[in-house]
């Protein structure tokens, strides 16, 4: 589609919750898609039925140093787009993937969307 850019978590093993790497190829591809003068809206979406399950609490759970989610300018979402971004959600978009669907300008949500914080219940 012309003008479109379709971007994707890929992590559906884990309800595309985001690890280090996960966290890192989303911040570059929002980057590449700002700096590309040949499109003009972007679409996030999660592959296989999950928007985005926040992040990885394996890997959090590894002790190693997680910044993916600092909130700055260098942090996943990093600073806002000039460009419209849409939130294509189906399935889960908990924790920080309600975090991730937020940042977008407009959400679309299937019947199956399901939208939610829940790490307060467990006190992550």
């Amino acid at each position: 589609m012309d003008g479109i850019q379709v971007i994707e978590i890929a992590r559906p093993q884990a309800r595309n919750a985001l690890d280090r790497a996960s966290a890192r190829a989303l911040h570059d591809a929002l980057r590449a898609f700002e700096s590309d003068d040949s499109v003009s809206v972007g679409v996030l979406h999660g592959r296989d039925g999950n928007f985005c399950a926040g992040a990885d609490l394996k890997e959090l759970a590894s002790g190693e140093l997680y910044d993916a989610w600092a909130g700055s300018s260098a942090g996943m979402l990093g600073a806002p787009l000039s460009k419209p971004l849409i939130a294509a959600v189906e399935g889960h978009a908990v924790a920080g993937g309600l975090g991730v669907a937020l940042y977008c300008d407009i959400r679309i949500a299937s019947k199956s969307a399901v939208f939610g914080v829940f790490c307060r219940r467990f006190g992550v």
